[in-house]
């Protein structure tokens, strides 16, 4: 039986022929394409061993904490890009609230809410392909008067494409993190979007970084990718540097160009999140979108591999609620990280 209590010693031991994987990424070894090939392709009698050496990675790194973060979709349904996963593009009828900016006000608010739930980190999110003067302005506004309220707090925006400008404004606002997701391989790219480019993304990603931003950036699992899709994204994360590395699963939505695609069953959503541990041993993997219907009662199975999980929904879809996720976490021998401890690295504590 799985259990967070055991040490990373005893995971390894447990890992069976995935140990050398484990042992690879501990030593910050990269990954081995064929070894990632082989991951995905494995079979279900084969994800406890799969897990446990995640999880001698993740403990090693993490220990047994889990950081509770919170989404706040500050402008919604007002996007012009045509990203196929998405309820908000330009080419979506999904029946979601459409909406402009949130006022200040009502982004501290949130905030506090995050805090009083659990929260260590707190993201605002804008539907748009970038930002204008305006809506940096106004988002660093909000940023400051959270930063000066809960000055522990990891901020996090999600603002679409940037460049410099925009980006050392937010960082001189106080902002941590610039979410923007890969979201699959460069090969795979053009079958989701057309409006922008894999490039595009990483110019973003570059900026931010130049602006002292720690970067964000993730996938999402099931959109048609094939299992070399997957690995060729987990490595170019890992080329990037990613701190923090959202795994999210498609959540068909009716609606949404790819609104008629099953999701992800859940022994493929764990080798997933198992192979971006792997090819990503330090950075903070998240358990994001769509856990909750792909994983269902497994979902928490996903802290093995993932330290972070989203709580209270997500842009236009319901998510665990803070509680329950919270009871999740201990109930398999997880500690909740605090929301006012800053993240300690125990292998160089």
């Amino acid at each position: 039986m799985l259990d967070a209590r055991l040490t990373p010693a005893r995971a390894l031991e447990l890992a069976g022929p995935w140990r050398v994987l484990a042992e690879r990424a501990l030593a910050d070894a990269p990954l081995d394409p064929a070894d990632g090939l082989a991951l995905l392709a494995s079979d279900d009698d084969a994800l406890p061993a799969l897990l446990w050496a995640a999880y001698a990675v993740r403990a090693t790194h993490f220990g047994n904490r889990v950081k509770l973060c919170m989404l706040n979709n500050a402008r919604s349904g007002l996007c012009p890009e045509d990203c196929g996963y998405c309820s908000q593009s330009a080419v979506s009828t999904a029946d979601i609230p459409r909406y402009r900016m949130k006022p200040v006000a009502e982004l501290v608010a949130a905030a506090r809410q995050a805090v009083a739930a659990g929260a260590r980190r707190y993201c605002m999110v804008t539907s748009a392909r970038g930002p204008s003067a305006p809506d940096v302005a106004h988002l660093c506004r909000a940023a400051l008067a959270i930063r000066a309220e809960f000055p522990g707090i990891e901020l996090c925006v999600s603002l679409g494409l940037m460049g410099d400008e925009e980006s050392r404004a937010l960082r001189a606002a106080g902002i941590d993190f610039v979410n923007h997701n890969l979201n699959t391989s460069r090969r795979h790219y053009p079958a989701i979007c057309s409006t922008h480019t894999y490039d595009d993304r990483l110019a973003t990603v570059d900026s931010a970084r130049r602006a002292g931003m720690r970067i964000c950036s993730g996938v999402i699992v099931g959109m048609g990718e094939t299992h070399a899709d997957l690995v060729d994204v987990a490595g170019a994360l890992a080329g990037i540097g990613v701190t923090s590395l959202p795994v999210n699963f498609l959540i068909p939505i009716e609606g949404a160009t790819l609104g008629d695609r099953e999701p992800p069953p859940p022994g493929d959503c764990l080798r997933a999140l198992a192979l971006f541990r792997l090819a990503n041993p330090r950075a903070e993997i998240r358990a994001a979108g769509g856990r909750e219907r792909s994983l269902g009662e497994a979902q928490g199975l996903a802290l093995f591999a993932a330290n972070s999980i989203f709580v209270d929904g997500y842009l236009t879809t319901a998510g665990q609620a803070h509680a329950a996720a919270a009871r999740m976490v201990t109930d398999l021998g997880f500690l909740v990280e605090p929301p006012d401890e800053a993240h300690v690295d125990v292998a160089h504590a």
